[in-house]
């Protein structure tokens, strides 16, 4: 065996080719010191993993769990549970608020509402009162005394009432306070028309004409406005009763297609025909579900029978008591002036207060045009509609009399026209006619009146116990929901 020699020399390469060149050996490395070795750069920590948040754990651990069967129940039960509670808490929040509104229909807007009627009426019919006692002449009748004075106190007390009830800002607040305000000035002006006119004196008349100018331009469009807004109210509250609950019925649907599909879900997996739960469930909501729609059917059948056979009914008779009692008021008032104000009509010169008594008569009719005869319409009984025949008969027999009146006093035969208009019932004046017509208004506003009343607590009453029933179904419904669902997730344990 040969080996390499041991130099520096280069072994001989193969025979023709030069000998190889050695590579040059590397600098020897001069030997250090022992100590310390140099400062290594420190290595970087690895960056920690971002901490997720609450919600991106529950979703996983939700999606998890809904990919088994017993995760998938739990989400069903809740969804269940949580929809039947919407469904009777929806219920309960819009029935309240229509039940509050019929009550308010019934106990409050309405009454309000025939309170300033009352108002309009005791003003006006003070007013007559007053003129036909300044008539008699110096020693005015008791009885057209004691009228005008309760009247007056009437007009009042409804005041006080009305001013209780307006709001601060609205409307009502407003012509109660001018009322108020002007009451106390037109009973000033009447009590100096009586003493100037138990003294003979004609300054008497003229303060009934000032009285009666600030109760027909001022005090009765101010109790006009008080009326006007108080029906206002009265069709908000209507507005508000009467609407369909859809965003509750809806939910009911949702809520009853669900319990359905859960169930036919559990058939199909279980083969169960029924799972008591469940059946519980659905029972409760459909018990709420019809209690909601035949409810609130019949409750605004009720309280569209009130308004339509009542409310509509009394607003027509208020203004046919009305007109008769301004018409009334300017009969008299054209015997106290005797001419002193006229207008032209026509081209021709005519007493003031004739062409607003015709006017007026005109307005409150005999015939179907008139206000009599839509009154008449609306009566759906015949208790509704006798009384309205009977006025129709005494305002036919008031315009021929006062046809009469106006014609001795058009020839200058006063005395005669003064006993067809205030006479006694034995001269058949025209103040039996007016009588006879406000008596038969009375009457039939007191009818209405009571029917609308029955209607409108027949309304408000098939909405009764609805809230508090459906809140106390709709919790059993839920729990109902959950412990079916959980006899299902008893399985398997």
């Amino acid at each position: 065996m040969t080996h390499p020699p041991n130099g520096s020399a280069v072994p001989p390469g193969p025979p023709g080719q030069p000998p190889a060149v050695p590579a040059p050996a590397p600098p020897a490395v001069p030997p250090q010191a022992p100590g310390p070795s140099p400062a290594q750069p420190p290595r970087s920590a690895p960056p920690a993993a971002a901490r997720r948040t609450a919600w991106a754990e529950g979703t996983d651990r939700l999606r998890a769990a809904a990919t088994t069967e017993p995760g998938r129940l739990r989400i069903i039960g809740a969804f269940l549970a949580l929809l039947v509670v919407a469904f009777g808490a929806v219920t309960t929040w819009q029935m309240t608020d229509r039940s509050a509104a019929a009550d308010d229909v019934l106990h409050r807007s309405q009454p309000l509402s025939a309170d300033a009627a009352a108002i309009y009426r005791s003003l006006a019919d003070a007013n007559t009162a007053a003129s036909s006692g300044f008539l008699a002449g110096g020693q005015e009748p008791a009885a057209a005394r004691s009228r005008y004075e309760s009247d007056i106190e009437r007009a009042s007390e409804k005041l006080a009432k009305a001013a209780s009830n307006a709001g601060a800002d609205s409307s009502s607040a407003a012509a109660v306070a001018k009322l108020n305000k002007l009451l106390p000035q037109y009973t000033g002006l009447i009590e100096r028309a009586r003493a100037n006119n138990r003294q003979g004196l004609p300054l008497g008349g003229a303060y009934l004409r000032y009285a009666n100018d600030k109760m027909q331009t001022q005090m009765l469009p101010a109790a006009e406005k008080l009326y006007k807004a108080e029906n206002s109210r009265l069709d908000s509250d209507y507005g508000k009763a009467k609407p369909y609950p859809w965003f509750a019925i809806a939910l009911g649907l949702l809520a009853l297609a669900a319990l359905v599909w859960a169930q036919r879900r559990n058939y199909r997996r279980t083969n169960r025909v029924f799972n008591h739960g469940l059946l519980a469930a659905t029972a409760t909501a459909t018990v709420v579900m019809l209690w909601l729609v035949v409810g609130h059917t019949f409750a605004r059948s009720g309280l569209n029978d009130s308004y339509d056979n009542g409310v509509q009914s009394l607003n027509v008779l208020n203004d046919a008591r009305i007109s008769s009692l301004k018409a009334r008021g300017n009969e008299n008032l054209t015997l106290v002036s005797r001419g002193a104000e006229t207008i032209e009509v026509g081209g021709k010169v005519q007493d003031k207060f004739d062409v607003s008594y015709r006017t007026l008569m005109k307005r409150l009719g005999d015939s179907d045009n008139g206000l009599l005869g839509k009154a008449a319409a609306l009566a759906d009984d015949q208790d509704g509609r006798n009384p309205v025949a009977a006025a129709v008969k005494n305002v036919g027999v008031w315009k021929l009399r006062h046809k009469e009146a106006r014609a001795s006093d058009d020839s200058g035969e006063y005395q005669d026209a003064l006993d067809k208009v205030i006479g006694t019932k034995a001269d058949a004046p025209t103040g039996e006619c007016f009588d006879n017509v406000d008596a038969a208004l009375e009457q039939a506003l007191a009818h209405e009146q009571g029917e609308f009343k029955q209607a409108a607590e027949d309304g408000r009453g098939a909405m009764s116990g609805l809230p508090v029933g459906a809140a106390v179904l709709a919790v059993l419904g839920a729990a109902g929901a959950v412990l079916g669902i959980g006899r299902r997730l008893s399985e398997y344990r």
